[in-house]
């Protein structure tokens, strides 16, 4: 550690040009230090008693008040230096080629770092140089990521700063936190052409400012929270006036030596939150944040090329690279690492050295629906109850959603859900027709249609389902205008639900609810096939319950579908199941026609109902 250190020593000595060179650049405050020696020395040699006192009185007095300024000052000086990260040029390795899956947020980057190397050919035209960035997006989108990126390309020194960090318990320790900053940030861009300060979360410090709030973070700046002083000093930091930094151009322009206009060093801010819309006003003006990156979700081919981003760092057999861009709709790119992080771990337990798309599957399930926890005391019984609500959800699903893809069926606890059937999308979709989203209801409502017709009960494990049909039938009864109607509740929100609302929401899912119970019954063979399956292994693949249905359609078609349910699925049934056998006696137009029909013939939109209910079948 020694050597290491007079090595370091030595070469700063030779890169200073010597011990001599050092005493010549600093000779002014080397000689006030000789003077001071020498006149403290002469005076303790020559002082009678009564002036060693006044001398020795005078010395205690400079020392104490050089002991509690150094220590006050040492105090604001620690308190003062805040939770700032400093990475030199190239330290974090990360660069433009390992930001994946946004192509325009890329190239907008790109242009941000050009414009960074080149800030004095840019001012020769006539411009300036770009004194803000805004990220904002939803959390784990890569704004962190990419404001590393740009340090890198740029070669410039980068601050990473948390944004509460610079609050603190006393009154104007944030601000000097904030001046301490950007001061640091103006010295290193003296030195390397420019400096980038990333603040993250700074929504802490930059609400906006308002009469509601206005009282609060006042009281908060009293008790140390920063308040409006934090926010007014980071305003002007990040704008300053043009002042000269150095002591040394200060003292010129005192003595009249420099008369130009004062140039600050450049320094990008870069700021990363997810509220952008509780901003200041002032923060967000042209002149501190000028750009405006919105960072989201990655789409379809942005999501391929993040799998195979980090499939190429590990070891891995043939992957469906389409396939998994589907699976992963929604997913972030921090996501993304995790699920193939995690395949990789299932993996190596399974005693293998390459992952597979099995594998990617299982660390997929376990991120979305949470670790696999099977109920071991389960009875018999219960298992039967939920093999048959999962598979009228399977069912519907399958028959119903021809957008989507059935991925699994189990009934196996994943985290709180003690059992579940899911869908992935074959395509990336942005909107949603009334179609669909009666599809959804009738697909949502077939687990209690399951419970009525091969149960012959209704169990609590619904209570999620109906929640959801209801919230969906109302939305799009109140702000879709799904029914005709052009009036929207959207300006008020939900609010206390009408009478009248409440009564056409009933009649929505009553109608869609008889229509899931007719595809139920029509398919009673394939109901009990995928319950039997489940309660046997557990859980059943997508394809798997798709290939019981397609037999099942053979079997349909060539009018040998079964007229009858297990003896056990009716023992119990009561006066709830009573219809069951009329629905799988009755012909399949005849079925259709009456799940769609209502008490008066209409549906819920005014329309007839069985044309509504075979259009509504024909498209989907």
């Amino acid at each position: 550690m020694g050597a290491n250190y007079d090595i370091r020593q030595r070469a700063r000595l030779a890169d200073s040009g010597g011990l001599l060179t050092f005493i010549w650049n600093n000779r002014y405050k080397f000689i006030l230090w000789l003077i001071l020696t020498i006149g403290m020395i002469v005076l303790w040699i020559k002082a009678t008693a009564l002036m060693a006192g006044v001398f020795m009185m005078v010395f205690q007095l400079v020392y104490v008040m050089l002991f509690m300024i150094v220590q006050f000052g040492a105090l604001f000086m620690f308190l003062g230096r805040g939770r700032v990260y400093w990475v030199q040029p190239g330290e974090t390795g990360v660069t433009f080629d390992d930001y994946r899956g946004n192509d325009q947020v890329l190239e907008v980057a790109r242009r941000i770092v050009m414009l960074l190397r080149g800030v004095r050919d840019f001012k020769q035209m006539g411009g300036d140089y770009t004194r803000g960035l805004l990220l904002e997006g939803p959390p784990g989108t890569g704004k962190s990521y990419l404001a590393q990126a740009i340090a890198t390309e740029a070669g410039l020194p980068f601050a990473y700063a948390s944004a509460p960090g610079f609050q603190n318990m006393f009154m104007g320790v944030g601000n000097l936190r904030v001046m301490m900053l950007y001061g640091k940030a103006r010295k290193l861009s003296r030195k390397h052409g420019g400096a980038i300060i990333f603040i993250d979360e700074i929504d802490a410090i930059g609400m906006a400012r308002s009469a509601q709030t206005g009282g609060g973070m006042m009281m908060g700046g009293m008790m140390g929270m920063g308040g409006m002083g934090l926010l007014n000093e980071l305003l002007l930091q990040m704008d300053p006036p043009n002042f000269d930094n150095g002591w040394t151009a200060r003292i010129m322009r005192r003595l009249g030596l420099k008369k130009e206009r004062a140039v600050p060093p450049p320094v990008l801010t870069i700021g990363a939150t997810n509220l952008a819309s509780a901003l200041d006003q002032a923060l967000l003006r042209p002149g501190r944040f000028d750009r405006r990156i919105h960072v989201d979700f990655p789409d379809f081919d942005g999501r391929k090329d993040i799998i195979q981003y980090y499939l190429a760092k590990v070891r891995h057999e043939e992957m469906p690279l389409a396939r998994m861009g589907n699976d992963t709709i929604g997913y972030t790119p921090v996501a993304i690492k995790f699920v193939i992080n995690e395949a990789v771990i299932h993996a190596h337990f399974e005693g293998r050295d390459a992952i597979t798309y099995e594998d990617f599957s299982r660390a997929r399930e376990a991120h979305e629906w949470g670790v696999r926890e099977p109920i071991r005391s389960m009875s018999l019984d219960e298992k039967r109850r939920l093999a048959y609500h999962e598979a009228g959800h399977a069912v519907a699903q399958v028959k119903l959603l021809p957008r989507h893809r059935l991925s699994k069926v189990t009934i196996i606890r994943h985290g709180s859900a003690l059992g579940l059937s899911a869908v992935k999308p074959l395509e990336e979709r942005h909107t949603q027709t009334r179609e669909e989203a009666l599809a959804w209801i009738q697909t949502g409502l077939a687990s209690r249609a399951a419970e009525e017709l091969f149960l012959g009960t209704r169990m609590s494990g619904g209570y999620g389902d109906l929640t959801d049909c209801t919230m969906l039938a109302y939305q799009m009864l109140t702000m879709w205008g799904a029914d005709g109607s052009l009036f929207s509740y959207g300006p008020w929100g939900m609010g206390q639900l009408d009478p009248e609302t409440k009564t056409r929401i009933e009649q929505v899912l009553e109608q869609e609810f008889k229509k899931a119970k007719a595809l139920l019954a029509k398919y009673a063979g394939g109901m009990h096939e995928i319950a039997e399956g489940l309660v046997e292994h557990g859980e059943l693949d997508g394809d798997d319950v798709i290939d019981i249905l397609a037999k099942h359609d053979e079997l349909i078609a060539s009018g040998r579908g079964p007229r009858i349910l297990p003896q056990y699925a009716l023992a119990s049934a009561g006066g709830i199941a009573g219809g069951v056998r009329a629905l799988l006696a009755a012909d399949e137009d005849e079925s259709e026609d009456g799940a769609g029909e209502s008490a008066n013939g209409k549906s819920w939109n005014g329309e007839d109902t069985r044309e509504s209910a075979n259009g509504a079948n024909g498209e989907r």
